[in-house]
């Protein structure tokens, strides 16, 4: 295989925009429209089975359109405008992909595409990433289509078991996870002068102000709910407010600095802040300018989320996306992506592959835990079930009252 070398961009710079792709709900507002669709309350927003799939034209067009974030996909660290996983993918089966970073927010998405998907209309796009909490909301609207997984044999024989069943897309149907990552803790080993092994040495007496929680809702909440030993895969309303009861404690208390976005990133760097909520793919970042930088899965387990591909309803080229979709798959292609990418590889067999490799630093990166997890990491993670929408609007107005959003 060739070397494959990972980049070290500046997690304040070239990794800004695309650390806002886990940016959440921000008001209240947004969280009532999208209850109010994902529970049908506009009946013409729902897309019955039979009327999501179109003419597909991948036979005699050679081509699909992909919307993704920006800097989530690999780059050539001589021209950025090269793609290599994805030029590899164009030459090999002369499928021409304009690749669009337009998602810069779940919602702000949402916003774009959701006119044309409630009113059986094509959204341009044949193959979309996006949170797994804003895919429920797709899949429950019946806005996207089955993959046919015929046509996929390196999806079902190497996507990672912990994620092939999320609650809200049983079996992984309709969607496909382009990469993962773990909601857990990072903090300073050296300022902090001790391991942090638990949510509630979050709360301890010298790390008063030096803490700050994230401020989305649906980031937030499953960690701390871990931290009470909480079975997120099927939490309740009342384990909901019993963290946010706790949180507000800790607000009036002192204890939490703030509420943040990947605005972390900067605080934990300066030393203002020597613990708080964090995702694994940036403290691979910060790690590389600080070594004292830690990232623990607690004890009580963490948050496995992931991001994912999904087909929009009236594609026009669906047979090349499933193609494309299935080539990222293949273990070889999912090294290089993860090289660069350095989030959570959700194909397990790319571990090997690395570890293959003569270059040393592409070698180490498969020891990497935060790229390819542990037996004894795994064993602590779960994905959380998603906020129904009957949930959102009050769960939503009570944790933004809570954070000042």
């Amino acid at each position: 295989m060739p070397v494959i070398r990972r980049t070290s961009p500046s997690p304040a710079t070239n990794r800004a925009a695309a650390l806002s792709r886990r940016s959440l709900l921000r008001a209240v507002g947004g969280g009532a429209a999208l209850g109010a669709l994902a529970g049908c309350g506009v009946p013409a927003a729902y897309v019955a089975p039979g009327d999501r799939a179109g003419a597909d034209l991948s036979a005699r067009d050679r081509r699909l359109t992909w919307a993704n974030w920006p800097l989530y996909i690999d780059t050539d660290d001589e021209d950025s405008t090269k793609r290599p996983t994805l030029d590899a993918f164009e030459k090999s089966t002369g499928i021409s992909v304009d690749y669009v970073e337009e998602i810069n927010d779940n919602d702000e998405f949402f916003g774009k595409i959701s006119p044309s998907l409630m009113n059986h209309q094509q959204t341009g796009r044949d193959l979309i990433v996006i949170s797994d909490w804003m895919c429920a909301r797709f899949v429950r609207l019946g806005w996207v289509q089955e993959m046919d997984r015929s046509r996929q044999p390196n999806v079902t024989k190497y996507l990672d078991p912990l994620l092939s069943s999320p609650a809200f897309d049983p079996g992984r149907k309709s969607t496909v996870p382009w990469q993962s990552g773990i909601t857990g803790i990072a903090y300073n080993r050296r300022k902090v002068g001790r391991e942090i092994r638990h949510v509630s040495d979050l709360w301890a007496d010298d790390l008063k102000g030096r803490v700050t929680l994230l401020s989305g809702l649906d980031e937030a909440f499953a960690l701390l709910m871990q931290g009470n030993g909480v079975d997120i895969t099927k939490w309740t309303a009342d384990d909901f407010h019993q963290v946010c009861d706790q949180v507000e404690k800790y607000v009036h208390s002192g204890q939490i600095r703030r509420f943040t976005g990947n605005d972390y990133i900067k605080d934990l760097s300066s030393g203002d802040v020597l613990a708080c909520q964090a995702y694994s793919g940036d403290v691979i970042q910060l790690q590389a300018d600080d070594p004292d930088i830690r990232f623990v899965v607690p004890e009580e387990g963490a948050e496995l989320w992931a991001e994912s591909l999904m087909i929009p309803n009236l594609a026009r080229h669906k047979a090349n996306a499933e193609e494309l979709v299935d080539y990222y798959y293949q273990p070889e292609v999912a090294a290089e992506l993860a090289a660069w990418v350095n989030y959570v590889c959700p194909v397990p067999a790319a571990q090997d592959v690395l570890a293959s490799s003569k270059d040393e630093d592409t070698a180490a990166l498969a020891e990497d835990p935060l790229i390819f997890p542990d037996s004894t990491m795994r064993k602590r993670l779960a994905i959380a079930r998603d906020i129904e929408s009957t949930e959102r609007t009050e769960f939503a107005k009570r944790w933004n009252a809570i954070a000042g959003l």
